[in-house]
């Protein structure tokens, strides 16, 4: 009898390597969503399929069968925003490429702008919204708002989330070193997870890092407190020195030499660590 593990090849181990990393990619991009509720009712059809035939209630086989029939169409509809956000997130670039075509010193100047602007809002507890554009373009949500192209200032951030201002209740899109549009409305998120505190603004900052590889700032209007949404997760509170220091790591890293951290790159990408929303 020849031994099973002297047929075990090198390619047999990255087969399964490759198929762990996709069930455990899968299994966390529908953690905490509605996904998990809808492939728990799948299986429930599933097994009432096999329960069907091993009783033989031919007209549920036919129905269950006739089902099955069309499963990738109902799939392709009822994971449709799952599976947009996974195809988003694998052909995304490297990070902070809006701002990597600009200096050192128009990096440093936007963030110090950016940060300004929200030390102001937060002592004046005075609610605001800012997302930072990096790689996955944001045109499609920018267009729901009022373009501005205006060089990026914290006096104009501030005056566009002041109460009287038409534009105070969306979010400021910072594409590069210009603010791209104000007024934008964005995608809640729809993780079961996220406390019922949150408020919209909270959940929309929540959402469009969900969607997109985008950095989003967030003030609250009853407390202050500043917010750092990014890849659906949140850090709250940050203090102004500390918002600094991740926006400039965030939206200034260097594009890694090609070939030399692409596996890492892409490991990274496939294997998000969970983590919990503050």
């Amino acid at each position: 009898m020849s031994d099973p593990l002297a047929a075990f090849r090198w390619r047999d181990a990255l087969d399964i390597l490759l198929v762990a990393i996709v069930i455990y990619r899968i299994l966390v991009m529908f953690r905490g969503t509605r996904a998990v509720q809808m492939m728990i009712g799948l299986g429930a059809l599933a097994a009432a399929s096999l329960l069907a035939r091993q009783l033989e209630l031919y007209s549920t086989v036919w129905l269950l069968d006739n089902f099955w029939s069309f499963w990738v169409i109902a799939l392709v509809v009822l994971f449709a925003p799952e599976l947009r956000r996974a195809l988003a997130s694998l052909g995304q670039g490297r990070v902070g490429q809006a701002l990597l075509g600009a200096s050192g010193e128009e990096r440093a100047h936007v963030t110090d702008e950016i940060v300004s602007a929200v030390e102001s809002l937060s002592g004046r507890r005075i609610g605001a919204l800012l997302v930072v554009e990096r790689s996955t373009g944001l045109r499609q949500y920018a267009e729901l708002g009022v373009p501005l192209d205006a060089q990026v200032s914290a006096d104009l951030l501030v005056s566009v989330f002041l109460p009287y201002s038409p534009l105070h209740d969306g979010a400021v899109f910072i594409q590069g070193t210009r603010i791209a549009a104000a007024g934008c409305f964005l995608p809640l998120s729809r993780n079961l997870e996220v406390g019922r505190a949150l408020g919209t603004r909270h959940r929309a900052a929540l959402g469009i890092t969900e969607e997109t590889d985008a950095l989003a700032v967030v003030v609250s209007e009853e407390t202050g407190r500043v917010s750092l949404a990014v890849e659906g997760e949140m850090d709250s509170p940050v203090e102004p020195g500390s918002l600094r220091a991740r926006l400039l790591t965030l939206i200034g890293e260097s594009p890694e030499p090609a070939g030399r951290a692409s596996v890492w790159l892409v490991l990274r990408r496939l294997l998000p660590l969970p983590g919990k929303h503050a």
